[in-house]
């Protein structure tokens, strides 16, 4: 039986020998420098300078993301390519709906904690839902292209909801519904008439 006086022996014995290899070393951290040189620097964990937010134009969750998937849409669109138009724009409509929640869900969390953090995070699910509206009602269109009305008016009552008809995008989805038939009174309507019932 090995007496207690080894086991700390063992445990420096050990540490000597991972301290040998390069992990524990400053140097094992190291980025090549921009121009092509093969000249290293260390990074130091600790430089606030190095923390900065990942680039988000490669990413499809990002706002840029879809962007990229709305002009694909309209490329589509200019070629009457409607079936890879409404598949960009679905697509679009789920990546806009998805940031939306998820700055919802962040501007909740900082509520009370952080207010400049919470205000910044509910103007971003702001944007990005009109985003997913503007979206949606491009789809709607696509799929009025398609001769596909019973696919385009769900889409555009959605929109009146998240909206509101007195909005400018609103207004627009009622006017297609009204072109379509689905609803029989124009609004706005002209002449300011009176809604009220004798």
């Amino acid at each position: 039986m090995k007496s207690a006086a080894t086991v700390p022996n063992i445990c420096l014995t050990l540490l000597s020998l991972i301290a040998s290899f390069s992990f524990l070393s400053p140097s094992f951290a190291q980025v090549k420098l921009p121009s092509g040189s093969t000249q290293v620097q260390p990074i130091d964990p600790n430089d606030p300078n190095n923390l900065r937010p990942t680039s988000q134009a490669t990413s499809v969750l990002s706002l840029e993301g879809g962007k990229r998937l709305m002009s694909e849409a309209s490329n589509a669109v200019s070629s009457q390519n409607y079936s890879l138009a409404a598949d960009k724009l679905k697509e679009a409509r789920l990546v806009f709906n998805q940031l939306s929640n998820f700055y919802q869900q962040l501007n909740s969390s900082f509520a009370g904690i952080d207010n400049r953090v919470a205000d910044s995070q509910r103007k971003k699910a702001l944007d990005t839902a009109q985003m997913r509206d503007e979206a949606t009602y491009q789809l709607a269109l696509v799929h009025r292209a398609q001769n596909k009305p019973e696919l385009a008016v769900p889409l555009l009552v959605q929109i009146i909801k998240s909206q509101n008809p007195t909005r400018d995008l609103g207004k627009k989805a009622y006017r297609q519904l009204f072109e379509l038939g689905f609803v029989d009174s124009p609004f706005p309507r002209n002449g300011g008439a009176s809604s009220s019932r004798k």
